[in-house]
């Protein structure tokens, strides 16, 4: 199993050991190719499979052992699964003889990763592994999500003949478009509109070209989906931003004033967010079963962005008024400037806006930095204020949406560029549900860079209370000196509390040869204004803003109203 791996350009394996695994790490140890990077926890294992599987494009592995090891990997295998990247996950299992009798650790695994994998068998002699092996890695590659291969602890002890060394098991690439008639469908209902709008998610990662291109011929805004910015972002004159729940105003409306959309390889799940059923959709996927899972679609398109965007171009009329893009491009500056002025922070500011941070961080990080954020308001501040040049990363739990998942990430992101610069925007919360692993920073050499955004609370699920008209209950976390923390760890740790000490520890940590944490004293009540505010969420805020007061805690009312009031126009 080790040789197939080394042969197919594997370097690592992440994971805790265990007694149904020594055979698999003893093979580890033994041949010398593969290294084993022992993290703290399983779930950390996964994600930092799935994080350097999301940079590098190739297969990542990890491995639990039989009954809770392999167990806990099952969060962050979701997420690699539900971000399409290729994970071979090598899940240790009880004796043979003893499966079916309620074991000690006996569990089910071919069922329990069932709804996260591709592909997900159990070997049951030991000449069944090899060719298993080989099926799940392609398996992985192939369909771009996880395969989990089973292995009864006793068969990684077996010896089998194998003839000849193993081949190695690598990723293909093909052209896929779609066939003439579809593409002469399309370009007559984008011909036919007079404003088209673009939305574009993760599936344009090799044809941001092909989608401006598109852009330009059709004279089209272009919305990106959260996955799409790192992508689409850059050197865009027609980007209007984000759309969705953490988006920006005019990536709403650039989807509600269209006459015509055209998707390009996005599953963007927000319904509400789509423009109404009179407005024909186009729509690009290589997965012809993900076109039209979101909104009703016209014509559906199966193929890749980029060969479908080269087939499509040469079939849309060449366009001349450009009065729908620079409306919304012209919003969108309007936004922009209205968010960057959120950004700037006085010398008094203590705790910080959360905003200032995030700005501050991307103004110091390289420009080839890899940056993983965590659930909840730190992907909110890295969706609005880092900027995407085209060589930067933007790793994140966007479509599992799992707390602590940016720590475990960055592990995985540095392992595989040992000389790239990783930053981890991180919440107390995420960082606290894993912050064993800043021991896994300092044991494996790691230098990630940490940024905490400590603001004391769970405060994303704070404002989703609020909207809902609930009191603010069960989401505080107390306050702790992360700084202290990641020094008893052996790590470089500052804390600032103010904007005068931002800048200097940034640096400093962003400089150190070595882990570095900063801890960002962040302030708690800041909100973060979706691009639309619904009447169920102003009469929820109400219900929240009454409730609050009557509970006798009217002094949170104020420090949101301070906190905010330049959101209101107020400096």
């Amino acid at each position: 199993m080790v040789a197939a791996l080394a042969a197919s350009g594997v370097r690592r394996v992440y994971g805790l050991p265990g007694d149904s695994l020594n055979g698999f790490t003893d093979a580890l140890r033994r041949n010398g190719a593969v290294s084993w990077a022992h993290v703290r926890h399983e779930e950390t294992a996964a994600f930092a499979a799935a994080g350097e599987a999301a940079v590098t494009g190739r297969l990542a592995v990890t491995a639990g052992s039989c009954g809770p090891g392999n167990l806990h990997l099952i969060n962050g295998l979701f997420d690699a699964q539900r971000s399409r990247v290729p994970v071979l996950a090598v899940a240790a299992h009880i004796p043979r003889a003893e499966i079916g009798g309620e074991y000690f650790q006996e569990t089910h695994p071919q069922e329990l990763f069932r709804e996260c994998s591709v592909y997900r068998e159990m070997a049951s002699l030991p000449e069944q592994v090899p060719r298993m092996l080989r099926i799940a890695m392609r398996s992985a590659l192939e369909r771009r999500g996880v395969a989990v291969l089973v292995v009864p602890g006793e068969l990684f002890l077996a010896d089998i003949d194998l003839p000849v060394p193993p081949r190695p098991v690598v990723g293909t690439s093909s052209r896929v478009r779609p066939d003439d008639a579809g593409l002469a469908r399309a370009a007559e209902v984008l011909n036919r509109a007079e404003r088209v709008t673009i939305l574009g998610g993760a599936g344009c990662h090799d044809a941001h070209d092909e989608a401006v291109a598109l852009a330009d011929a059709l004279k089209a805004p272009m919305v990106h989906a959260l996955r799409g910015k790192e992508f689409l972002e850059h050197d865009n004159p027609y980007d209007v931003g984000l759309t969705g729940l953490i988006g920006y105003s005019s990536g709403y409306r650039a989807m509600e004033h269209c006459d015509a959309l055209l998707m390009l390889g996005t599953d963007f799940p927000y319904r509400q967010f789509y423009p109404g059923p009179d407005v024909p959709v186009v729509q690009v996927d290589v997965r012809g079963e993900h076109i039209g899972r979101r909104t009703e679609v016209d014509v559906p398109l199966v193929g890749t962005v980029k060969d479908t965007a080269a087939a499509l171009l040469p079939l849309l009329r060449p366009r001349t008024d450009r009065s729908f893009a620079d409306r919304m491009t012209g919003h969108y500056r309007k936004v922009r400037g209205r968010l960057d002025h959120l950004a700037a922070a006085g010398q008094s500011d203590n705790p910080m806006h959360p905003q200032h941070v995030a700005a501050t961080v991307d103004k110091l990080a390289t420009r080839d930095a890899v940056f993983t954020a965590d659930v909840g308001t730190p992907t909110v501040w890295a969706a609005r204020y880092l900027t995407m040049n085209g060589h930067r990363r933007l790793i994140g739990s966007f479509n599992h949406g799992t707390m602590a998942n940016a720590l475990p990430h960055a592990i995985g992101v540095q392992a595989s560029h040992p000389g790239r610069q990783v930053v981890a925007l991180c919440g107390d919360g995420g960082l606290s549900m894993l912050m064993g692993e800043l021991l896994t920073l300092r044991r494996l050499e790691l230098p990630v860079k940490i940024v905490v955004f400590n603001n004391t609370a769970l405060s994303f699920v704070e404002l989703e209370m609020k909207a809902a008209g609930i009191v603010n209950f069960g989401t505080d976390l107390g306050e702790t000196d992360y700084a202290e923390v990641a020094r008893a760890a052996g790590l470089f740790g500052a804390r600032a509390e103010r904007p005068g000490q931002l800048e200097e520890a940034l640096t400093t940590a962003l400089e150190h040869d070595g882990p570095a944490l900063v801890d960002a004293r962040t302030a708690r009540q800041e909100l973060s204004l979706p691009p639309k505010i619904t009447y169920g969420q102003l009469k929820g805020f109400t219900l929240f803003a009454t409730r609050t007061i009557l509970s006798g805690r009217a002094d949170e009312i104020v420090e949101l109203a301070r906190t905010n009031l330049r959101d209101l126009g107020f400096d």
